[in-house]
């Protein structure tokens, strides 16, 4: 009966953290809407290239450090010693600062030298406005960790809804403005240049410390509120093992630095990405502008609509890591491995439809969010959707990777990601080269590779999970029923767009209607091929109205 409860409150806990990642991603999808149509596909470029190295520094600096915290901290909750746990919290705040100090310093003087590396020279004021944000990011992410690791993810989830918030308030606001100061720079110049896009650019960017801001006051405030309760449980503390700062220092970089490698590495192909094509379609002999149109779609649009869901497997790695390492330590295996599978199913359920539905619906969807200015807009959009049909895929094979990735470090085999996602770059950055240079596949190469380079880290993981945790991943319930009920789901998509289009021939009235039913024919197949159960429903958000419906529609038994 334990082990029951605490599984079901693993996947509560999951599910909220899930929720609020799917919601905040929701919001930076609408936002990126009016933030495309001030700064356009060429201000897209600037804003993901500046975004790509503040996060592969984020992962360098801090972002290993939640992972760390959370699964440090758990670990000792577990066993009784909270004061240990908040040695643990304590340190890794000292750490977050010297690391998010360093990091910041680096991005504000090597920006130039790292946007003409990119051959994006123009990004270096986006780049350098975010900056400070590395600081206040790596002791945010610190709280969030230290709060995941007591089992609790409502601080992580309400503070990621707030960061995303004020983030595209002030993103869209200080764009619009800055765009305006650049625009009216390149006309007294002259020339060509583009530097209303990239002071829109750097607009966009200063939304993205604000909400970082924003939410760190949040977290601290919680934090306070909290100490009264913590002060009282490490009274009742009287385990005799302490942990000096020494040990707590050492313990964080070893558990660090496989995280942090595997996390660098398996991301560090976002930035290789970048600098191979822009580099490689130059020497084919591509405009910088028809590179950079092409990049800022790649960015701001096929990456901003296939992120969404795969943040759920991101919210799913975030509250395994903590939960799967307190089983593990228990040396409870069976536990586990259940935990292993409620949350590789929970987030095939999700990513398997949307896989489906975002390549039916690619044209209607880009159409509906990104609305074409001129015959320019027009081609661009018609690439972003053709974009998605290919790359839609990816969303299971990322989505699978990101989450094997955590599972492995929740057992204790944190230097196999490494390996593998080693093995998997080498081999993606082979490929990318054969599709860019060989066979001038342009931006469609990337897309493959980075497909090609998910599925490597899937089967890699894969293996290494069945070896270590004696795990065998089931496949009817988790990959097979789900694919049946999307493909029905594709089908009664396709058909009621194409007749919503006909009687109205209004794509917005369309695709809503068309994603609704979608919904609902999938939730259906789901529950009448018995995909999804009772116990299932209730681990959703708002799960107990969903058991309700399905059993009114006798889709349940009572």
């Amino acid at each position: 009966m334990g082990t029951k409860k605490k599984s079901s409150n693993f996947l509560i806990q999951g599910s909220i953290l899930a929720a609020a990642s799917m919601i905040s991603r929701m919001i930076g999808l609408i936002y990126r809407i009016p933030l495309t149509a001030i700064i356009g596909d060429i201000g897209n470029d600037y804003y993901g290239t500046a975004m790509e190295v503040y996060s592969l520094l984020l992962l360098i600096s801090s972002y290993s450090l939640p992972l760390a915290v959370s699964k440090l901290v758990s670990t000792r909750v577990a066993k009784g010693q909270r004061k240990n746990a908040y040695r643990i919290f304590k340190g890794a705040l000292l750490f977050a600062f010297l690391s998010g100090t360093a990091a910041g310093l680096l991005v504000f003087f090597g920006a130039r030298s790292i946007t003409n590396l990119l051959q994006t020279p123009l990004s270096i004021f986006a780049l350098q406005v975010l900056a400070p944000t590395l600081l206040v990011v790596a002791v945010l992410g610190v709280i969030r960790g230290f709060f995941q690791g007591m089992g609790t993810m409502m601080p992580s989830a309400v503070s990621q809804l707030l960061e995303q918030i004020v983030n595209a308030i002030v993103s869209i606001w200080i764009a619009y403005k800055l765009y305006d100061y650049g625009a009216r720079i390149s006309a007294v110049l002259g020339s060509s240049s583009h530097y209303g896009e990239a002071y829109g650019a750097a607009g966009a960017t200063a939304g993205t410390g604000a909400g970082a801001l924003f939410a760190l006051l949040f977290v601290l405030f919680v934090l306070c509120s909290y100490q009264p309760v913590y002060r009282r449980m490490m009274k009742r503390d009287f385990s005799r093992q302490r942990e000096s700062y020494g040990t707590v220092f050492k313990i964080l970089i070893l558990t660090i630095i496989p995280v942090l490698l595997s996390t660098t590495v398996y991301n560090i192909s976002a930035i290789i990405d970048q600098g191979i094509f822009k580099n490689i379609t130059a020497v084919l002999g591509y405009e910088t502008v028809a590179s950079s149109t092409m990049w800022g779609v790649f960015q701001g649009k096929y990456k901003t609509l296939t992120n969404v869901p795969i943040a759920l497997a991101s919210a799913l790695a975030a509250s395994s890591v903590p939960s799967i390492a307190t089983a593990f330590a228990s040396e409870d295996m069976r536990l586990v491995r259940r935990k292993i599978y409620s949350a590789i199913r929970f987030s095939m359920v999700v990513a398997i439809p949307c896989a489906v539905g975002m390549a039916v619906l690619a044209g209607p969807l880009i159409e509906l969010l990104f609305p074409a200015k001129g015959a320019a807009g027009t081609e661009a959009n018609q690439l972003a959707a053709r974009l998605l049909q290919v790359g839609a895929v990816s969303i299971i094979f990322y989505s699978v990777s990101t989450l094997s990735n955590a599972i492995l470090q929740g057992i204790n085999r944190m230097k196999i990601p490494v390996y593998n996602a080693l093995a998997a770059l080498i081999l993606h950055i082979l490929l990318l080269l054969g599709l860019l240079y060989g066979l001038d596949l342009n931006i469609y190469g990337v897309v493959l590779a980075n497909a090609f380079f998910s599925l490597l880290m899937c089967i890699l993981n894969g293996a290494a999970i069945r070896k270590y945790a004696r795990y065998r991943q089931e496949i009817v319930r988790t990959f097979l029923i789900p694919a049946i009920s999307s493909a029905f789901m594709g089908g009664a998509v396709y058909g009621v767009y194409r007749l919503m289009m006909n009687v109205l021939e209004k794509n917005v009235a369309a695709t809503v209607v068309s994603v609704i039913v979608g919904i609902l024919v999938y939730g259906i197949f789901m529950l009448l091929l018995r995909g999804l159960n009772e116990a299932d429903l209730r681990a959703f958000p708002g799960g107990g109205l969903l058991v309700r419906i399905a059993k009114g529609l006798h889709l349940l038994k009572k």
